[in-house]
């Protein structure tokens, strides 16, 4: 078995806006740099094995922290990436309403079936992000791995891996924070939840 340890990116500059960030390559903000070093602090002691990272500049900035303390060189794998979201790319819920009214009622309703308008089919994510997450297990048979992507792949690769439905990733896992901790057990063919978006807390100077 090997436990795989699933953090969404520090916060960007695109979070106040709430604007959709997928294929789009957007920078951290201060407090997603300092989000970047309590994942430091945290895996100055956890035990890992390896730290794999989607290739977009602000996974890449959120591991480096965490790859200075733990001593790991980051894997960049292209499967981390997050979806790209076609239309909605860099916009927020009001202009999307403006735009695409009609798409985004059916989204509403089934937001895989009715995917945002030339995004990337959510089933296909979800299948990437497995295939990738199936490999590390195999490279690490009994390790502990970090794998900082984002927060739509982490949603779509939860569902498949604990048999739920696609199309309720938004309903059952409405948000993931930025830098928590979720962690999750595969074993085979099987997968246990063992923690969801889990805050990390700051060290107290002793």
């Amino acid at each position: 078995m090997t436990n795989l340890v699933l953090v969404r990116h520090g916060e960007t500059t695109w979070h106040a806006d709430d604007r959709y960030a997928g294929s789009t390559d957007i920078g951290l903000t201060p407090r997603g740099y300092e989000q970047g070093e309590l994942l430091a602090g945290w895996a100055r002691t956890a035990r890992l094995d390896a730290i794999w990272v989607s290739p977009r500049s602000r996974t890449l900035e959120t591991a480096a922290p965490a790859a200075r303390t733990s001593g790991l060189t980051p894997r960049v794998d292209d499967r981390l990436r997050e979806l790209d979201f076609g239309q909605a790319e860099g916009r927020t819920h009001v202009e999307m309403e403006r735009l695409f009214p009609d798409a985004m009622a059916a989204f509403r309703v089934n937001p895989v079936a009715h995917h945002l308008p030339g995004g990337e089919d959510p089933r296909d994510a979800a299948e990437r992000a497995v295939a990738c997450f199936e490999e590390i297990a195999r490279d690490y048979p009994g390790g502990r791995v970090l794998i900082v992507t984002h927060t739509t792949l982490i949603r779509l690769a939860l569902c498949r891996l604990i048999g739920l439905p696609l199309e309720v990733y938004r309903s059952v896992f409405p948000f993931v924070r930025n830098a928590a901790l979720t962690e999750i057990r595969l074993d085979r063919d099987r997968a246990a939840l063992l923690e969801f978006n889990t805050p990390i807390v700051r060290e107290e100077s002793s």
